[in-house]
């Protein structure tokens, strides 16, 4: 692990975050960058900043040699708490909301030379 970033009580759900998460996992930072910034989903652009996060991150690592060699080794979406909600419906019943949130962790690595 050559850089790592952590992304905590993000309002997105879970669900959501983990389709964005399935396009960049083993692929190279650069490649990965480009497809966040086209995907047209909210949280491209949350998984879009941490992303850039963990690169700072490994720049300052001194056992990193290139940025240009990292590739995103692991991404998890873990659920956060659950902020419930009511919400008034018809013949005096309440229907529930669950307002989800996520913990997103990224880890980025050297790919070994070809």
């Amino acid at each position: 692990m050559k850089g790592k970033a952590i992304l905590t009580f993000v309002r997105i759900a879970p669900r959501k975050a983990r389709l964005v998460a399935d396009l960049i996992r083993e692929k190279p930072v650069d490649h990965a960058l480009g497809l966040l910034k086209y995907t047209p989903k909210r949280g491209a652009g949350i998984i879009e900043k941490i992303l850039k996060s963990a690169i700072a991150n490994a720049e300052q690592n001194p056992a990193v040699v290139s940025v240009d060699n990292l590739y995103v080794s692991s991404i998890l979406i873990n659920p956060g708490p659950t902020m419930k909600r009511f919400r008034p419906c018809s013949m005096g019943r309440a229907n529930k909301i669950r307002k989800r949130s996520s913990h997103i962790i990224i880890e980025l690595d050297e790919a070994l030379a070809k």
